[in-house]
């Protein structure tokens, strides 16, 4: 059996190891990006439908940004509900946030091929990311409900 230190060390190892990987999960998005701030400005005067993309556990935890529709990606009719709340306009420019901003540019690339014209990748996310500080910690407005 393992000693207690080994197992801890094996641990923080495979830690550190995701952390520093972590970063080469994120797909490549070649489409624009919004910081939160400018995404924030932009729903305000809108100019873009925001989307939040994650789970409602997730919105229970954090609230959504303020002005965003809720569409769990997860769902079998994702772009067929998205085509809907544009109102059947594809070419409508639509942001999309999550967590962390990985799922949001996987989303974007999948929405790119479906055929959406201006898909927005809000790469921060709500709690941050090496792209930014998140909409939680820029003091950006959330709803919760």
């Amino acid at each position: 059996m393992p000693s207690r230190r080994l197992v801890l060390l094996s641990a923080s190892a495979a830690l550190g190891a995701a952390a520093i990987g972590y970063p080469l999960l994120r797909p490549a998005f070649a489409g624009p990006k919004l910081d939160a701030p400018t995404a924030f400005q932009r729903v305000e005067a809108g100019e873009i439908l925001l989307i939040d993309i994650r789970r409602p556990d997730e919105w229970d935890a954090t609230g959504s940004p303020k002005g965003a529709q809720r569409l769990d990606m997860r769902r079998p009719d994702f772009v067929d509900a998205l085509d809907a709340l544009a109102k059947g306009d594809r070419s409508r420019p639509i942001a999309l946030i999550c967590a962390r901003g990985v799922r949001s540019a996987r989303m974007a690339n999948l929405l790119t091929k479906a055929g959406f014209a201006q898909i927005f990748d809000v790469p921060e996310g709500m709690l941050g990311s090496s792209e930014g500080p998140g909409w939680i910690t820029r003091g950006l407005p959330v709803v919760t409900n």
